[in-house]
């Protein structure tokens, strides 16, 4: 049998012709139609943040609405000033994992704070949020537990329980009784155990989780339940502990967890559990153990944004304001929105092609989206996501909304524009 060659470049052929990267053909052709109608929205560089709502292009200004920013808190000057006072202190990073030399004081602080406010007695703080997903589910899940996870899952829950290696059960999204069926009728092997893995904020519709009936269906079957709320903590809840502390079971969640880069405007992730045996996981999970733990100005700066959370009420109120200001503006005028109003605002659109036109357009207007089309999206849909910040005005939402009046106002005449551009681009 023979093996790979070489072409004249250096890359290596299969005998059948084919490189390595053959199998991402489709996907080249996908990438190449896109570039061809201006910015590619997934390779895009800011050549400047300015603030959390304003960014810069060339001599361009860009509203900023794409962020995941949800409480704007990147720009706060506690939280500014707390992570250059742990440079200052401890320098730019750990250099060690957390089990050898890369656990400071302040990583323990932050972990018993999330749990306080969480009321949880252990929480783990790991190096981002996917990690903590896929630390914490390969951490709790054996070979002879069986991982139930709803269908619009993100990524890295379904990371996670590739990593677990154990069976895997879909239900349907947001669908307590799809689940109760399941759990119903899956036979779980002995000595296992199942563990049901939601989020509270599906972060392309937008869409909330009946947290609650999920509490019920799954301790009535003796299941575990996991709730990632990357999305909402800081958001919802009389405090800020999410969703699950709004609907009244946040002392039910067994496992909870979150990420920094959303509302604690930093870099890094959490897991607390109602159950003390969770701290024994940190001698067993891979992704907490073998890599880097969080830089100190990461752990300060979340430290920072949490006081915020706990002590500025009006960062939730605002947030909320403005996003069911944008809701509202666009359903007025006829745009199909996939959920009902929260920081997560996904406009649903006819197709990719469609979708990535009008994000140029957006863009070349002066506003920053998410272009969001499948595989990474629920029901294969294409969407302009817009996440709005507690930093954003009221003045900002008009903007927002005018650009989208446009949009809307002379859609054919901008698709057939972007058609003439792609066209003398070919």
């Amino acid at each position: 049998m023979s093996g790979p060659k070489s072409t004249a470049d250096g890359e290596k052929v299969a005998a059948s012709g084919l490189s390595i990267f053959s199998k991402y053909d489709p996907l080249k052709q996908r990438v190449d139609v896109v570039k061809k109608l201006g910015v590619d929205p997934f390779d895009m560089t800011f050549d400047d943040i300015m603030s959390a709502t304003r960014g810069r292009i060339g001599n361009r200004e860009i509203i900023l609405a794409g962020t995941n920013n949800y409480l704007g808190l990147t720009f706060d000057p506690s939280t500014r000033a707390s992570a250059k006072d742990a440079i200052d202190r401890h320098g730019t990073g750990t250099t060690g994992s957390r089990i050898a030399n890369g656990t400071y004081v302040e990583h323990e602080q932050l972990e018993r704070d999330l749990a306080a406010h969480l009321g949880k007695p252990s929480c783990i703080v790991f190096t981002t949020g996917y990690v903590t997903n896929l630390a914490a589910m390969a951490g709790l899940a054996g070979p002879n537990d069986v991982i139930f996870i709803d269908a619009d899952a993100h990524a890295c829950i379904i990371d996670g329980t590739r990593l677990a290696g154990t069976t895997t059960v879909r239900f349907r999204h947001n669908n307590p009784a799809d689940l109760d069926k399941r759990l119903a009728r899956q036979k779980i092997p002995e000595g296992g155990h199942a563990l049901v893995v939601i989020e509270g904020l599906y972060s392309m519709f937008g869409d909330i989780a009946p947290i609650d009936e999920f509490v019920a269906v799954a301790h009535k079957h003796g299941a575990y339940l996991y709730v990632d709320e990357a999305h909402s903590y800081g958001v919802f809840g009389e405090t800020g502990a999410g969703i699950a502390e709004e609907q009244g079971v946040l002392d039910k969640i067994d496992f909870y967890s979150g990420t920094f880069s959303k509302s604690l405007a930093s870099v890094g992730g959490f897991c607390a559990s109602r159950h003390p045996e969770f701290e024994l996981l940190r001698k067993v999970m891979r992704p907490y153990m073998f890599t880097a733990s969080a830089a100190p100005s990461n752990i300060c700066a979340a430290q920072a944004a949490l006081d915020a959370i706990k002590t500025r009420p009006e960062l939730r109120h605002n947030i909320m304001a403005r996003a069911a200001q944008l809701h509202a503006g666009l359903s007025d005028m006829g745009f199909e929105l996939c959920a009902p109003a929260s920081p997560v605002i996904a406009v649903r659109r006819d197709n990719e092609v469609q979708a990535a036109m009008e994000w140029n357009w957006l863009l070349q207007e002066g506003v920053y989206v998410n272009l969001a089309v499948p595989p990474g999206t629920p029901e294969s849909s294409s969407l302009l996501r817009i996440s709005v910040s507690a930093a954003h005005t009221e003045e900002d939402v008009n903007a927002i909304l005018s650009r989208f009046k446009a949009l809307k106002d002379n859609g054919d005449d901008i698709i057939a524009e972007m058609m003439r551009r792609m066209q003398a681009s070919a």
